[in-house]
């Protein structure tokens, strides 16, 4: 397999998927769709200078500022302000053996690398062993985005609560330009982690390393039993997976990874009959997501920019994660994720599972019909 990195290794590089093709019957009502609530001109949007435009406004220091451009210089999307990630740390999350199942080659950490930069991406994220073990031959040809906690699945029963698997410094020392925490909001953990987790964002600016945050929902009661009693996972939704974001840009994470919205109105499903929870109103559906009063419908685009809008409107970019792979449908989801992604007014795609539990070359087609729904200027921002 050759070896491509750098911010030249794809230089004018050009799309190669018809994209409109590839979402079939749902092409129009993406790429057509134009965003009726909250304008686009109002978004800090990714861009090629979006270091210089926007993040350098913050307080992090210079080397932070460096390591976030140097991972927007490498790659396919090198020089345009988007970013492929390919995130593998599902040997913890998911157990080794479920995971690579599929493709047993992803038990090498070598694999994992090489597909990330044989598929073009900015940076490979895994965990602080993986990495660590193939640190020298390539911490230098591709950013490392160093995972320091994860949810172990071997504790009976299964429980959801991170351990910390290592500390900021290890990341450093092996040459990583970011490193990657998850915090379960709403979980009973979740105080303390977003303590800890604090901390050790703030540990890892002081190196000037990049901050990356899986912002996720946990709790049992996201699922809410109707009327008509059938269960409706809210742990997706729009509002509350919106709020989790904030959250997470306020302990100073420089990237939010956050699952796409599969609906709306958690607040509200959570607040009926004799339930209390939080703080909501229903602007919230009607002008900011484009659904009902209860948070019924909306567009994806739309539901996708409510998140942005709680990553300080975008000064905190968004990037939305590939899900789990389902086989022949894998390639039409991931690409449909990143138009809704881009045309929301996102940074990019975190995408595993859809890439990995394939054969290398399938993966690698993943990844670069992801990147292309980036590189075609044709899709714009909605």
């Amino acid at each position: 397999m050759g070896e491509k990195s750098g911010p030249t290794a794809f230089a004018n590089v050009q799309p190669g998927t018809d994209v409109r093709a590839v979402l079939g019957k749902d092409a129009e009502g993406l790429l057509g769709y134009e965003s009726k609530t909250v304008g686009k001109g109002q978004l800090y949007l990714p861009g090629p200078d979006f270091v210089d435009r926007v993040f350098s406004q913050s307080d992090r220091n210079v080397p932070t500022l460096r390591n976030f451009q140097t991972i927007l210089n490498t790659g396919r999307l090198a020089g345009t302000g988007y970013v492929s990630i390919l995130p593998v740390d599902q040997g913890i999350e998911h157990s080794a053996g479920a995971s690579f199942a599929p493709n047993a080659a992803y038990f090498d950490p070598e694999n994992i690398v090489k597909l990330a930069i044989e598929g073009g991406c900015n940076a490979v994220a895994s965990t602080i062993g993986v990495l660590a073990s193939v640190s020298r031959k390539y911490a230098h040809k591709i950013p490392f985005l160093v995972k320091f906690n994860h949810n172990e699945m071997l504790t009976y029963p299964n429980v959801f609560k991170q351990s910390y698997f290592g500390s900021v410094r290890q990341c450093y020392e092996m040459g990583a330009l970011a490193v990657g925490a998850t915090i379960y909001f709403g979980n009973d953990t979740s105080r303390d982690e977003i303590a800890y987790v604090s901390d050790m964002f703030e540990e890892a600016h002081s190196y000037g390393m990049v901050t990356v945050l899986w912002c996720y929902t946990r709790n049992a009661s996201f699922k809410v039993k109707g009327a008509d009693g059938k269960s409706t996972d809210y742990h997706a939704s729009a509002d509350l997976t919106g709020q989790a974001n904030h959250m997470g840009a306020t302990i100073k994470a420089d990237i939010i990874k956050q699952k796409l919205p599969t609906n709306n109105g958690g607040y509200a499903a959570l607040n009926s009959g004799s339930s209390a929870y939080g703080k909501w109103d229903k602007r919230v559906y009607t002008n900011l997501c484009g659904s009902d009063e209860a948070g019924n419908g909306g567009h994806p685009i739309d539901l996708c920019r409510y998140q942005i809008l709680n990553n300080y409107m975008g000064r905190v970019p968004l990037i939305n994660s590939g899900g789990e792979s389902k086989g022949a449908s894998d390639l039409a989801e991931a690409v449909a994720t990143a138009v809704i992604n881009k045309r929301a007014g996102g940074m990019g795609l975190i995408s595993g599972r859809k890439a990995f539990q394939k054969p290398l070359g399938e993966g690698v087609k993943l990844l670069h019909a992801v990147q292309d729904v980036y590189l075609d200027k044709s899709i714009t921002v909605a």
